[in-house]
């Protein structure tokens, strides 16, 4: 009964052309997902809950995001790389938050766009590949964040 729900998503979702999907729907569940796949990794290094979530909201900015869309784009497939562009362009109701620059803004979107495109095709496996070179390969910017 409890995974109904989730399976309903992934079928409803999964049965769908890509190219139909709402990018900013699947914005809004990468979102989430990104948050959870920060703050599971965050919580393995044994550091008090103040400065996981410091280090979290840093981690989850549009700032990040963008960083983070950069150093994996190189490795998306055409199809991928075609959700993160639609994500990207999206045009959302609202204005990019005040401290938030818009070009990074956009870039969050698209990361986040596929991130939930993955997760609602079922495509686990190549998310968590994604976000773990993501944050790897990010590491540096908040290693040097972290100290300020």
């Amino acid at each position: 009964m409890q995974r109904q729900w989730l399976d309903a998503v992934h079928s409803a979702c999964g049965a769908r052309d890509p190219r139909e999907m709402n990018p900013l729907q699947m914005a809004y569940i990468g979102d989430t997902i990104h948050d959870l796949y920060v703050r599971s990794m965050l919580i393995t290094q044994g550091t008090s809950v103040g400065a996981m979530h410091r280090q979290a909201v840093r981690m989850v900015s549009a700032f990040a995001q963008a960083r983070m869309l950069e150093a994996i784009e190189r490795e998306l497939t055409p199809e991928e790389a075609d959700i993160a562009r639609r994500g990207r362009n999206a045009q959302a109701k609202h204005a990019a938050p005040k401290h938030a620059d818009p070009a990074d803004y956009a870039h969050a979107t698209g990361l986040e766009a596929l991130w939930g495109y993955l997760y609602v095709t079922g495509r686990t496996r190549r998310l968590e590949e994604l976000i773990s070179m993501a944050l790897l390969r990010t590491e540096d910017i908040w290693l040097r964040r972290r100290s300020k």
